[in-house]
């Protein structure tokens, strides 16, 4: 297998990854950075603030480094498509399937979803392009 080739666990892990940091950073059920955050400052002084602090950079890399990879790989009509695909998909699952949403929870939640699906995309996108149509990406030419 080629290095740069891609396996269903390459997609796999690539979504686990996107859905972990946007659920990490935020999410309606309490248990996000964005609520340690508040929690944390909440006081006169910050607590674990070196803790913090890692937490917080770490989550910028990984999104500076899928939010590049999106943007490089999909383009900005690509983007806009991808988001228009899987924001519809989740609609119709939602007509379809489980009825009307009756949760602000449940709403939050399918939006982070797509943040994720979107993101988790972005990553694989050259290589899928690549396996569809034979033609590499310019920055991945030897």
């Amino acid at each position: 297998m080629k290095p740069y080739a891609l396996s269903s666990r390459g997609v796999q892990l690539r979504f686990l990854v996107a859905l972990l940091m946007v659920f990490a950073t935020y999410n309606p059920h309490g248990w996000s950075y964005l609520h340690w955050l508040l929690a944390a400052t909440s006081g006169n002084a910050i607590v674990g603030l070196p803790l913090l602090i890692l937490a917080g950079l770490l989550l910028v890399i990984g999104f500076t480094i899928y939010l590049r990879a999106t943007l490089r790989s999909l383009g900005r009509l690509g983007l806009c498509l991808t988001v228009g695909f899987f924001a519809t998909l989740i609609w119709v699952l939602i007509d379809t399937s489980f009825g009307a949403v009756g949760s602000l929870v449940i709403l939050l939640d399918l939006m982070l979803l797509i943040i994720a699906a979107v993101l988790g995309t972005g990553m694989c996108w050259s290589h899928i392009r690549r396996r569809l149509t034979g033609q590499s990406d310019v920055d991945d030419v030897d």
